[in-house]
């Protein structure tokens, strides 16, 4: 068949470990077979980033926002542990997805992929629970520091009209760590609007929730820009029959688990990152997650939720055969190129993606799974673990097969 025709390159970014393997399975078994694939490739694999200083992330990110579409791979962000298993780093770099966020201004939004022989673990959840995360600041752009004495830590700020402020943090008798987090009026702003503009397009309620009963500012401030946002979206609201709602993070938790799902649950920086992987965990994986990050311009990033599998990259540096879900990493795919072709206006690109995604049910639903999900599914339906590549084989043979 010939292949489906591009116009304008996706930004692609590399990965890491047993991702960045099962990235180059897909593209070679799932896409380039089937499009006369163009991108624009950043490798933002561990190393690489240290050997530019990191600036491949930066480019990676400017390139999304010329270009509009990105789509990548999970990576490590070092901590002391990868210090020592990677001797050659020359600094603990920070999250390249935090990077990628903060140029950008983002929200990721992230939602379980469902198949009805896995059941959610809290068995009332009837419908998936879109996490709404803020992508700019707090702990993912906070400063650290440690101390060894007893002494009196203070927070200043100077404005450039020369307006200082400063309160005290803490006064301590011994050795202390602190950290300093910040947000934007305007990042929160735009978290908000991406927040009410996905529940209008999707139809769905939206929630949010902070702790603004104990940090009265800073999450206060977070509670009153989502007020004052919602303003501009209420009529469309009550035009859809959808609501907004604000409680506190520990109250939503505790309605989350008793609801039946079906709404968007909006939620901080670092709320969104826990809470997705405990809403994706209780659908049956975090590697049956999407994510996607939308900036206020419409530029859009689509990447797995889940990490770069370093378990499963060990065993298979020995030669083993493995047993790691693609799935998310495939929807990072299909959903970049249906976004590349409903920008460009090219149906069959569009069309692709789609049938991309269909078909990876297909092979699910016939029972052919990898590992993590054969153990999930329910009692009587017959499921067949198989590796990666044979499981990226047979959706490759069921998409050919759709294709013609």
């Amino acid at each position: 068949m010939e292949k489906i025709k591009m116009t304008t390159p996706l930004v692609e970014m590399d990965g890491d470990e047993m991702t960045r393997i099962l990235w180059a399975m897909i593209k070679d078994k799932l896409i380039l077979p089937f499009v006369d694939l163009k991108t624009e490739y950043y490798d933002l694999g561990l190393l690489y980033r240290n050997e530019t200083k990191d600036q491949v992330t930066v480019d990676a990110a400017n390139a999304t926002k010329k270009y509009g579409v990105a789509v990548k791979c999970a990576t490590i962000t070092p901590n002391h542990q990868r210090m020592e298993e990677y001797p050659q780093l020359t600094e603990m770099w920070k999250s390249p997805n935090g990077t990628i966020r903060s140029i950008l201004d983002g929200t990721v939004f992230r939602a379980p992929i469902c198949i009805d022989a896995v059941k959610p673990v809290v068995k009332n959840w009837k419908k998936p629970i879109t996490i709404a995360r803020h992508a700019y600041g707090d702990v993912y752009k906070a400063v650290d520091l440690e101390t060894t004495e007893p002494g009196t830590a203070t927070l200043t700020f100077k404005g450039v009209s020369g307006e200082e402020k400063t309160v005290t943090v803490q006064k301590v008798d011994g050795p202390a760590v602190w950290q300093g987090a910040h947000n934007k009026e305007a990042s929160i702003r735009s978290f908000a609007k991406a927040c009410f503009q996905y529940a209008v397009d999707t139809k769905q309620d939206l929630w949010f929730s902070t702790k603004d009963t104990i940090a009265k500012v800073y999450d206060g401030a977070f509670k009153r820009i989502f007020e004052e946002e919602f303003e501009s979206y209420k009529a469309k609201f009550d035009e859809l029959g959808i609501t907004y709602f604000y409680t506190l993070i520990d109250d939503a938790v505790a309605r989350v688990i008793r609801s039946e799902g079906g709404y968007i649950w909006a939620c901080k920086n670092y709320d969104g990152d826990v809470m997705s992987d405990m809403v994706s965990t209780a659908f049956g994986s975090l590697a049956m997650m999407t994510s996607v990050l939308v900036a206020p311009d419409g530029t859009t990033e689509y990447e797995a939720a889940h990490g770069t599998v370093t378990r499963h990259y060990y065993k298979y540096l020995k030669g083993e055969k493995t047993s790691t879900n693609p799935i998310a990493t495939i929807f990072a795919w299909s959903g970049a190129l249906k976004k590349r072709g409903q920008l460009d206006g090219l149906s069959d690109l569009e069309a692709f993606g789609g049938k991309l995604e269909e078909t990876c049910f297909d092979t699910l639903n016939d029972g052919i799974m990898t590992k993590d999900l054969v153990g999930l599914v329910e009692p009587g339906f017959k499921a067949t673990a198989v590796t990666s590549e044979e499981f990226l084989d047979a959706i490759a043979e069921r998409l050919a097969a759709k294709l013609a």
